[in-house]
Order: C-alpha cells, then sequence, then structure tokens
C-alpha cells in the first residue's frame, strides 16, 4: 500500500475518472500493480500499471488520459513540478489508477 499525492485541481477529474493515469519521476516504483494507495482529498486508488516510460515516447492520448488537452501541456506542468532533470538518478513512470467505489473524503480532507 502506498500513499500518491495529487494537487487539487486534479481531484474531481481523479473522482470522475476522467484523469486515470499520473506521470512521476521517482528511483523506484512507490506503487505497485494490483495494489491500492491512498490519495487525500480522492480516496483509495486502485493501481493498474506501473510502466517506465520515456518523456519522448508519451503521446497526446497520454495527456489526455493524464488529464490534459494536449501533450505540450502536460509536459510543461511536468517541467514546473521538475524542474533539475540532470543527473537526478530517477526515471519516469506512468502509473494508470482507478478511484475505488465507496466513501470520498470532501474539498478539505475529511471525511463526511
Amino acid at each position: 500500500m502506498g500513499q500518491l499525492l495529487f494537487k487539487k485541481c486534479f481531484w474531481e477529474a481523479i473522482r470522475e475518472g476522467t484523469k486515470r493515469t499520473t506521470v512521476r519521476r521517482w528511483r523506484s516504483a512507490r506503487v505497485r500493480e494490483g495494489g491500492r494507495a491512498y490519495s487525500p482529498g480522492v480516496g483509495w486508488l486502485t493501481i493498474l500499471n506501473v510502466d517506465v516510460v520515456r518523456l519522448e515516447q508519451l503521446t497526446d492520448a497520454d495527456a489526455r488520459a493524464d488529464g490534459f488537452e494536449t501533450l505540450a501541456a502536460m509536459r510543461r506542468v511536468l517541467a514546473e513540478i521538475y524542474p533539475d532533470l540532470g543527473g537526478d538518478g530517477r526515471q519516469w513512470f506512468r502509473v494508470a489508477f482507478k478511484p475505488e467505489a465507496g466513501e470520498r473524503p470532501s474539498e478539505q480532507g475529511k471525511l463526511f
């Protein structure tokens, strides 16, 4: 079991199922396929797939699954979140997930 943190602007898209992936830069995978991850503000997520990817291989379809309209928009956000990429010893991971049914945290992260 792990944890995935998302910016608040993505919470509703995750709950609605329009954001189904996230791209992360890690030394090693922090979640596992078939496992669960808790996301404050969203709730529990089932991890469907975890792949090592190269940014150059990602497409507009990958960006849409990640909640962005275009690949360029996704790359801009990734550059803001991960500004220093040189020699950090990390890889890019694409994590596919789906929200679990049941109680969802409120906008403030508390359960009703």
